[in-house]
């Protein structure tokens, strides 16, 4: 279980390398491999020496694990990670990841602090970041890196040609965090004209854009228009100075009478939001994301940035789909082995029975997978799990037929013993010998036929056995002394017709299995049928809730413009909000359109590769 992972200490997730730049670490990998459960990504960046990793450590209940540092060189090196056990959220891990700092003036590149930032902002759920001082121009000039978001980060692998980077943009809130500004070693009163006013309102007062089309003044714009186009929940949190600067060195060690106990508030109060507000990290449409899939991403996006690519939201959505998919069908397929074998007595009475069985099994598959599948490419991996469970199902039908012919045929062999004892005593083979034949053996069907639990082939081992004593029969039938050629004709004629009418019993028999067969993959698809139209309505209504939500922010975000008299800018939200409404509608057609047309081609396409 995720929740039995101890790490005593950070680990490095994305190394920072000056040959190979950045490089995803096994070690890591291979702890979030092992947590099947969901993740809270919580992330910190800054500009370096600003004081994140002591938050962090405070963030996972600890004094030490993140290196602090002391000196005004930079400490962190790439991502480090810390997985523990989420204080709030029970069956959830809360993931920490401490990055580079921004800024380093001795790694002078530019470059790389955008990628630890986008990897920052596409690898979390929530993301802090940490500055010294107030939100002035300065802290903005520092955060120049959510400028460049746009270029670093494409949401699509093929756009259409009527989409632009621009409108790529618009949709990046559906995969990035939730926004904390942590302002650290704050000395100013928060008021403005003299009224006091909250945090939050303090980091929406330094967002407010200027007025103009100067140079000036659209740099000192930019910054803010991306923070608010991207990453319209947010919050902040200011600190006081921790301690004196002569402990500010050994603050990790420092006993709590020595730190500032305004400061210890504030630290209290800003991770008991954290923990309780965080959400599991997540992929549109609400799909929650676990360490495991979260390893993946890393590796997916680093990958992408070693090949001199962007990375892809997309296709990142794509890989874990893939590899969630991948593991829903394995688990589900184990699911309905392990139901089998535990409800499945072979061997069973009727083929009826042991398909109402299946039935139920198939049930609660249907309901594991269509709960842990994603539904980008799950028609394809649905048609693998039909394939998959038919073939467990072929399986247990054969070993059902088999227990049901070992045990009829050692029953036979009991019941005729007695008879192949005075066939070998010549018994049969006097006058009237044939009658007696025939009378014995009509006793040793009708305890047959009495004996419980033969299962589904007791009459056709039946009809085998009796098919194996003809030529028996009939040998003895014809040394009967007592009966002339004319009676004798007469025997054979009706025992054929015995045959005959036994032989059209198991054909009947077999015809009626065959429907209950049929009636049985009638009811699957149907099965199969209700509950890929249960994920195709949770899916879209996640869809379009996300969806809602975007256009509510966009909607919320042009009113404010208007109020602030940007009226052009105000306008373009407009024409956003409108694109997003109408996209809104297309997705609710084109759901009745997947459940009427393409649902039911899917089942039929799966359903007829069974047959051949």
């Amino acid at each position: 279980m995720a929740s039995e992972i101890h790490m005593p200490e950070p680990v490095c997730l994305i190394e920072n390398t000056q040959t190979k730049g950045l490089v995803v670490q096994q070690e890591a990998l291979q702890v979030l491999s092992e947590i099947t459960q969901p993740v809270v990504v919580v992330a910190i960046t800054g500009p370096y020496r600003t004081g994140k990793s002591y938050l962090m450590n405070r963030l996972a209940r600890q004094r030490k694990g993140f290196s602090l540092g002391s000196s005004v060189q930079s400490h962190t090196k790439g991502v480090w990670m810390w997985c523990v056990a989420h204080p709030c959220r029970p069956g959830h891990t809360l993931v920490l990841l401490d990055t580079e700092g921004l800024g380093d003036v001795e790694k002078g590149d530019t470059k790389n602090d955008i990628w630890l930032f986008v990897l920052t902002v596409l690898l979390s759920s929530t993301l802090i970041y940490n500055s010294k001082g107030t939100i002035d121009q300065q802290a903005m000039d520092q955060l120049h890196c959510v400028v460049k978001l746009a270029e670093h980060v494409k949401l699509k692998a093929a756009p259409k040609e009527s989409e632009d980077k621009l409108e790529d943009s618009e949709k990046f809130v559906l995969f990035f965090p939730t926004f904390i500004w942590a302002v650290r070693d704050f000395t100013l009163q928060l008021e403005r004209d003299g009224e006091e006013i909250s945090e939050d309102e303090y980091l929406e007062n330094a967002l407010k854009l200027k007025a103009g089309s100067s140079p000036k003044t659209q740099r000192y714009n930019q910054t803010r228009e991306c923070i608010r186009q991207y990453f319209p929940d947010r919050k902040c949190f200011v600190f006081d100075q921790p301690a004196s600067k002569k402990d500010l060195v050994h603050l990790e060690e420092l006993q709590n009478s020595k730190i500032n106990p305004e400061f210890q508030q504030q630290v209290e109060k800003f991770c008991s939001h954290v923990w309780k507000k965080s959400p599991p990290k997540t992929i549109p449409c609400g799909h929650i994301v676990t360490g495991n899939l979260l390893g993946k991403l890393a590796a997916t996006y680093v990958e992408a940035i070693q090949s001199g690519a962007v990375p892809c939201l997309e296709s990142a959505v794509l890989v874990l789909a893939e590899s969630e998919n991948t593991v829903a069908v394995k688990e589900a397929v184990t699911l309905y082995q392990d139901l089998m074998e535990r409800r499945v007595k072979l061997p069973t009475e009727t083929v009826q029975e042991l398909l109402e069985l299946h039935s139920q099994c198939e049930q609660e598959t249907l309901e594991l997978f269509t709960a842990q599948a994603s539904q980008d490419g799950i028609y394809s991996f649905h048609a693998e799990l039909v394939r998959q469970v038919e073939a467990v199902k072929v399986k247990f039908c054969m070993e059902n037929e088999q227990a049901s012919r070992d045990k009829c045929e050692a029953a036979l062999r009991d019941l005729s013993q007695d008879m192949e004892r005075r066939i070998c005593d010549g018994v049969y083979s006097v006058s009237g010998g044939y009658q007696l034949f025939k009378e014995d053996q009509q006793a040793l069907v009708e305890k047959y036929r009495e004996m419980p639990g033969k299962g589904v082939k007791a009459d056709a081992v039946l009809q085998e056995f009796l098919q194996s004593r003809k030529t028996l029969a009939k040998s003895i039938l014809n040394t009967d002394l007592s009966l002339t050629e004319k009676d004798k004709e007469l025997r054979r004629e009706q025992d054929q017709c015995e045959r005959a009418e036994q032989e059209r019993e198991v054909q009947r028999q077999k015809e009626a299995e065959d429907k209950v067969k049929l009636q049985s993959q009638l009811r699957s698809c149907e099965e199969h049928r209700f509950w890929l139209k249960k994920k195709l309505e949770d899916y879209t209504k996640k869809q379009l809730e996300e969806h809602q939500k975007m256009i509510s922010h966009k909607s919320k975000e042009a009113s404010a413009l208007l109020r602030d008299g940007f009226c052009e800018k105000a306008k373009y939200m407009h024409r956003v909000t409108y694109r997003l409404e109408q996209e809104y509608h297309t997705t609710t057609k084109n759901f009745t359109h997947w459940i009427n047309i393409i649902i039911p081609i899917l089942l039929g396409v799966a359903f007829v590769v069974l047959r051949l």
